[in-house]
Order: C-alpha cells, then structure tokens, then sequence
C-alpha cells in the first residue's frame, strides 16, 4: 500500500518561497497520478497542481499559476510543489496525494486514495 509523507513547510514572508517534498514508499509511484492539495481554516479542502504519472502533464489552480510548480523524480519515489512569491492567502496545510493512473490526469480530490498527512505552511510578516 502507498504510502506517502510530505515535508518542507514552515513560516515564511510575502514574497519568500518553500519547496514542498512529498516522498512515497510501499509502492512505485510511477504508476501514480499526483497531485497537491491545500486546506485553510473554515475553507474546504481544494486542488493547487496536478501531474500525471510521466510528469509529462501539468495543471495549475488559477490562483496559482506562474507562481507554483509541480514536478516529480520517480527514481526517487518523489514529488515536489515549488512555491515562489507566495501570498498570505497561501497559508494552508497542503497535501500530497496520488492515486494509481497510468499517463492519465486527475484533478477530482474525491478519486484520489492515497494522502499525506499535511504538512502547514504559514505565509506572514
């Protein structure tokens, strides 16, 4: 079974950059579906990057586009979320999750069964 951990949150200034991890075991991921998720306080739960099992595909909420990236090294069981000039209203506790999808995309949170436990990041001055 996949399991997955994200890291590499934390406390940053508008404008400052993170780079979140989110690394699998149990399973090979190249066979995976991916994507980011983010969940702020009174809000639900909603998409911010997808990419598909070669990493040859990518969407991006509205929201942040030109500003996140999302890419993946399957050698390393690994998938990254860059975030550069990041905003308050970023502050979230994001998600990885993937689901088993060969090439294909997926964005519907609800068909996603595997999940990180969330890691918080926190945009502030």
């Amino acid at each position: 079974q996949l399991q997955l951990v994200e890291s590499g949150g934390g406390l940053v200034q508008p404008g400052g950059s993170l780079r979140l991890s989110c690394v699998g075991s149990g399973s090979y991921l190249e066979n995976y579906a991916m994507g980011w998720f983010r969940q702020a306080p009174g809000k639900e739960r909603e998409g911010v990057a997808w990419i598909n099992s070669s990493g040859g595909r990518t969407l991006y909420v509205d929201s942040v586009k030109g500003r996140f990236t999302i890419s993946r090294d399957n050698a390393k069981s690994t998938a990254y979320l860059q975030m550069n000039n990041l905003k308050p209203e970023d502050t979230a506790i994001y998600y990885c999750a993937a689901v088993w999808r060969y090439l294909e995309m997926v964005t519907d949170l609800h068909t996603y069964d595997s999940w990180g436990p969330g890691i918080q990041v926190t945009v502030s001055s």
